[in-house]
């Protein structure tokens, strides 16, 4: 069983969609008993990270995916899910995240003519050994929006990148945990293929 985290932010009936598409089980829960017992969790996100890193710790989410985890069940972060992983964000002031993975969220200071935010179908380049981009060639398109993007302090983490000005990270793996700055969901074949190869992780 796959849950999809339900703290109030997030697109979260298409993600269910889109693993419903592929054959696979997804339930949308915010019950830390629903969500501990999973085989696989993921953290989506669209809106403000101050709001939603708030609505975490109201509802004490923060500590179930800090549990996560720590058991090892393979957690993806998708958009804000993958900033609010982060241990900081400079969106409107500085709010601390979840400081799962070391590192900061920065608002694009781009050119003028490039809109922020970034929004639309951008080329991805994959690391060769990701386990999420198994399959996916390089250069495919996935959909984007947004208007920050993150800096891990540890580069390994780094699974994949794009480019919209100036090179961003867009993909981050790490032990258990995965993360996408794009949306999957929103992504056509290339972005079912991320969700497959997260849905067969060991």
């Amino acid at each position: 069983m796959i849950a999809i985290i339900d703290y109030g932010m997030g697109n979260l009936a298409s993600v269910k969609n889109a693993f419903a598409k592929l054959g696979y089980e997804a339930g949308i829960s915010s019950r830390p008993e629903d969500i501990l017992a999973a085989d696989k969790v993921v953290l989506p996100g669209v809106g403000a990270f101050a709001d939603a890193v708030n609505n975490l710790r109201r509802d004490g989410m923060d500590r179930v995916i800090s549990a996560v985890v720590k058991k090892q069940t393979p957690l993806l972060g998708i958009c804000l899910g993958l900033q609010l992983l982060f241990g900081a964000s400079e969106e409107n002031g500085l709010h601390q995240g979840l400081g799962i993975i070391k590192g900061k969220v920065v608002k694009f200071d781009l050119p003028q003519e490039y809109k922020v935010p970034h929004m639309g179908w951008n080329q991805v380049r994959p690391a060769a050994d990701s386990r999420l981009f198994k399959g996916i060639k390089g250069g495919s398109y996935f959909y984007f929006v947004h208007s920050y993007y993150v800096i891990p302090e540890d580069d390994s983490y780094i699974t994949a990148t794009s480019d919209y000005s100036r090179d961003f990270v867009c993909a981050l793996e790490w032990r258990n945990v995965f993360a996408t700055q794009f949306h999957p969901e929103k992504s056509g074949e290339p972005g079912l293929r991320i969700l497959h190869n997260f849905a067969v992780l060991e």
